[in-house]
């Protein structure tokens, strides 16, 4: 196991600089974002049809001794914007081919969302079977555009060498352990999961017990926390709609590693998740509206180094 970042929260410095400055927190592992909603600060899909380029982006990873645990590209391919939607999923394609050329193995994205029938223009996340309209656009939903999609797409992944992580994400189709399973018996084995525990925590989802249901599924995983304000909870529920920036507010809020659950937590999910099969890369994401990019990378990079080099396993003294 080893501790990377998700580079968007250092969008603003040139990927040398992010890899030196990483460097001095002792990772040496990113992932890096193509489009879509994380950016595409430090990777260029234009490297696609530019060779000089290309070589230059190797060489800066070869310099900095840098490797790519995955390209990421969230978005929705399946928006009912069909302008939107054929813009996400080019951008998800080329990130493929990219990966491809670049020998990354995993590409994360979302599963996206319809709206609720051909004529809408926003999506539509169903949360409650009733009235019973809502199982009805759910149906139409995953028969008429989610499988088409995805069918298609994970072939095309399958047939480049590449794996499609995704991301558990609330207002998307996939969003728990049952719509990701659900998707991959849809889709096949090259699609799978980047498991974020944040998404899961305030879902009263146990991310522990969820990477059991998950075993074999997991291509990647983001190193994330959640924080619970069980105070707010009577008023407002865990579908809390007010602004992340609402801290006082709300029933929950993301945070750095560390702040929504401590060291015990942390190690029992690293030690599960090897149990399970996932021995690679735990990408830190930053989105904690309480600490700066600075604090908060600092903060779980020095937090998670702690546990990852505690929980790595020994050599038996009978082997």
């Amino acid at each position: 196991m080893r501790v990377g970042v998700f580079t968007p929260l250092l969008s603003q410095l040139p990927l040398a600089a992010v890899l030196k400055k990483l460097k001095s927190l002792q990772i040496e592992t990113i992932e890096l974002g193509t489009g879509n909603y994380p950016g595409d600060a430090h990777c260029k899909l234009s490297m696609l049809e530019d060779g000089a380029a290309l070589a230059e982006f190797k060489k800066i990873l070869a310099d900095h001794g840098a490797t790519i645990s995955a390209l990421s590209c969230h978005g929705n391919a399946l928006h009912p914007d069909k302008a939107r939607a054929q813009r996400d999923a080019e951008v998800s394609r080329k990130t493929i081919l990219l990966a491809e050329k670049l020998g990354i193995s995993v590409v994360v994205d979302f599963s996206g969302c319809p709206g609720d029938s051909p004529h809408a223009t926003a999506p539509n996340w169903v949360t409650c079977p009733w009235p019973p309209e809502y199982l009805k656009v759910l149906d139409w939903q995953w028969n008429e555009v989610v499988a088409p999609y995805w069918t298609q797409h994970a072939k095309f992944a399958a047939d480049h060498g590449v794996k499609i992580a995704i991301e558990m994400h609330p207002g998307f189709v996939v969003y728990s352990p049952e719509t990701m399973l659900r998707l991959r018996s849809i889709a096949g084995t090259s699609v799978g999961c980047n498991f974020d525990p944040s998404h899961l925590f305030w879902q009263s989802i146990d991310p522990i017990a969820a990477l059991r249901v998950l075993e074999g599924a997991i291509f990647h995983v983001h190193a994330k926390d959640t924080q619970i304000y069980v105070a707010n909870l009577p008023r407002t529920g865990v579908l809390d709609t007010k602004l992340y920036t609402e801290e006082r507010g709300r029933a929950w809020i993301f945070r750095t590693c560390g702040y929504g659950h401590g060291a015990e937590w942390w190690s029992e999910f690293i030690s599960t998740l090897r149990m399970f099969g996932y021995d690679n890369v735990l990408s830190i994401e930053h989105e904690d509206s309480l600490l700066s990019p600075e604090e908060g990378l600092t903060k779980a990079a020095n937090f998670l180094n702690r546990i990852v080099i505690r929980e790595q396993p020994a050599a038996a003294w009978w082997v």
